[in-house]
């Protein structure tokens, strides 16, 4: 793409434009029900897809990313749990380094390892402060992280979290209760942590209402990303993409 993602998503904030982001399992998915999905996200004027998981198991990131680059124009992103999750055929990748944690190994040992084949690989980059959030049951993402998540009735150690995220340098902010959550991020964290922060917020994981993406949209998110509620129902994609993108007219 001619004109970088996160520079489309900074401007997106400074208009207070609420974005919608589709999270692609590649290990959840095939050719057919990949279809349904792009073409339900094209019609709803999905903003992004995000691609990965915690595993990616099978061998199908490359596959998945280009047959979503060959069914629409909507701007691919890795959203990696691994460094080998990485492909040069998405528009740009999610740095993550998970803040949240005290696990050095995702604060920066495997961004060492994967640095390389990351600058090699052409994609545009941009450094996110990961921010593990409980949704009320373990997840694979806490599992595999091997660290605890902020519990969610502690507003001021998210919101601390996330301001020391941005005066690192980091360029945005994600918080997520991870896939099968049983609850969202209350709206409560999230207001606090936009209010305390400049750069885009991304919030994830429990979100299985329109209803739900609108009230977090109205918190402070600048991106909302579903993945495992549409999973089962991709209808879903459009009623929550009307639900955000009500917020911006």
């Amino acid at each position: 793409m001619s004109t970088k993602i996160y520079d489309i998503i900074s401007q997106a904030k400074a208009n207070a434009q609420k974005s919608f982001a589709v999270l692609i399992d590649p290990d959840k998915i095939n050719d057919a029900s990949l279809l349904q999905t792009v073409q339900v996200a094209v019609a709803s004027k999905v903003d992004y897809f995000f691609v990965g998981g915690s595993l990616v198991v099978t061998d199908t990131l490359d596959h998945v990313v280009d047959f979503i680059k060959k069914n629409c124009n909507i701007p691919v992103i890795l959203f990696p749990g691994s460094p080998d999750q990485i492909t040069s055929k998405a528009d740009a990748l999610l740095y993550l380094s998970l803040i949240s944690g005290r696990n050095a190994e995702l604060l920066i040992g495997q961004h060492v390892i994967s640095a390389p084949f990351v600058k090699q690989s052409g994609l545009e980059l941009m450094p996110v402060g990961y921010m593990l959030i409980d949704g009320g049951v373990p997840t694979t993402v806490s599992y595999i992280s091997n660290t605890n998540p902020i519990p969610s009735n502690k507003s001021d150690i998210a919101l601390c979290t996330a301001m020391a995220g941005e005066m690192l340098g980091l360029k945005l902010i994600y918080m997520d209760a991870g896939s099968g959550a049983q609850k969202a991020i209350p709206t409560a964290m999230i207001q606090q942590v936009a209010k305390h922060i400049s750069i885009p917020l991304i919030i994830g994981g429990g979100i299985t209402t329109p209803e739900k993406a609108k009230e977090n949209s109205m918190a402070g998110a600048d991106i909302i990303v579903v993945g495992n509620a549409v999973e089962k129902d991709p209808a879903l994609i459009t009623a929550i993409a009307e639900a955000i993108h009500s917020l911006n007219s």
